[in-house]
């Protein structure tokens, strides 16, 4: 038996292989390393260069290595790209998964863990959201996934196939070890942007409206660490093989952070002074974007380890001054 990791490859997914890896799991890794990197993938795993939602290429994966569960991170994950290109969200995101949950039927697939994004809840207030909030996505990136979610629930209806979904906040962070991080050039998070900028990779960094109504006028968010999300889907897989309901999860701290607070952090774990622009307000931005994540915690027993704004901006400033060294 083996464990299929769309993504692999890519941030969050390497994470994660690293993680089976040290829990002795058989991995088997899907990526067609358009975003991802093979030099972050473990060693202990099996990489095989694809796309997930070639029907064919995965049913002959589950065939061969006698795949159990799938845990899918493969998609594309920018929302302003969403808006102008939807077309490419849609394939990518609510294709891909559609191609990937028919694979899985015909390989009688038992667990299947999907990467969802609290962006299906689309503008909320300052309150943290629950899993019972309204779902109202405003960008066809938050529209996509909530159609794989919707899909989820219609086959495990039909078919002997358990599901967990993680709404994510905003990850961000690296492996504590230094081994792997947010590896992407051109990433949009704020965090990697913020410390690209203290290194000179970027001139400056841009503050997209003051104006919020936020303690400081600027967009509060969520951050959870890589690590701790990881460790939401592990005990989501073991949740799923010890008979659990399928369920929807969010994944976050319950806590915000501005805009300008994690720029003065990053300032300030850096101890290099860097050129912010403020700038007009992105269309669809939401004034505050925060988990209540109690469900998450009371169901699977999830208890943070890095959920210190400090911790989270320091592990990314560092892997991206590894970074740099690694690209020279």
């Amino acid at each position: 038996m083996a464990i299929l990791v769309t993504g692999g490859a890519g941030y969050i997914g390497s994470h994660m292989v690293l993680a089976l890896a040290n829990a002795n799991e058989k991995t088997i890794i899907l990526d067609n390393l358009s975003t991802g990197f093979d030099w972050a993938i473990d060693a202990r795993a099996k990489l095989i260069k694809g796309d997930a939602g070639n029907i064919d290429l995965v049913t002959k994966i589950i065939e061969e290595h006698e795949i159990n569960e799938i845990i899918h991170f493969a998609g594309s994950i920018i929302v302003p790209e969403s808006v102008e290109n939807p077309l490419k969200y849609y394939k990518n995101n609510t294709t891909v998964t559609r191609n990937l949950l028919e694979a899985a039927i015909k390989g009688k697939v038992k667990h299947f863990v999907f990467s969802s994004t609290a962006a299906v809840y689309g503008m909320v207030g300052n309150e943290p959201v629950s899993e019972n909030s309204p779902l109202n996505p405003i960008s066809p990136y938050g529209r996509s996934k909530l159609m794989s979610e919707l899909m989820l629930k219609d086959v495990s209806d039909a078919h002997e196939i358990t599901f967990g979904a993680l709404r994510y906040f905003n990850v961000a962070g690296a492996d504590s070890a230094g081994n792997i991080g947010q590896s992407t050039p051109n990433a949009t998070h704020l965090i990697k942007v913020a410390a690209q900028t203290a290194l000179k990779q970027r001139e400056h960094i841009d503050i997209y409206g003051t104006d919020f109504d936020t303690p400081d006028g600027t967009c509060l968010r969520d951050y959870i660490h890589v690590s701790d999300l990881v460790n939401a889907h592990a005990l989501m897989l073991k949740y799923l093989r010890e008979g659990g309901k399928s369920t929807i999860l969010n994944c976050g701290y319950g806590t915000g952070y501005s805009v300008r607070e994690v720029i003065e952090n990053m300032k300030s774990i850096s101890n290099i002074d860097f050129k912010v622009n403020e700038v007009a307000r992105r269309a669809g931005d939401p004034a505050a974007v925060i988990a209540n994540g109690q469900r998450l915690r009371s169901l699977l027993g999830w208890q943070p380890v890095n959920d210190d704004i400090k911790t989270i901006i320091a592990s990314a400033y560092q892997w991206e001054k590894h970074l740099m060294v690694r690209n020279r």
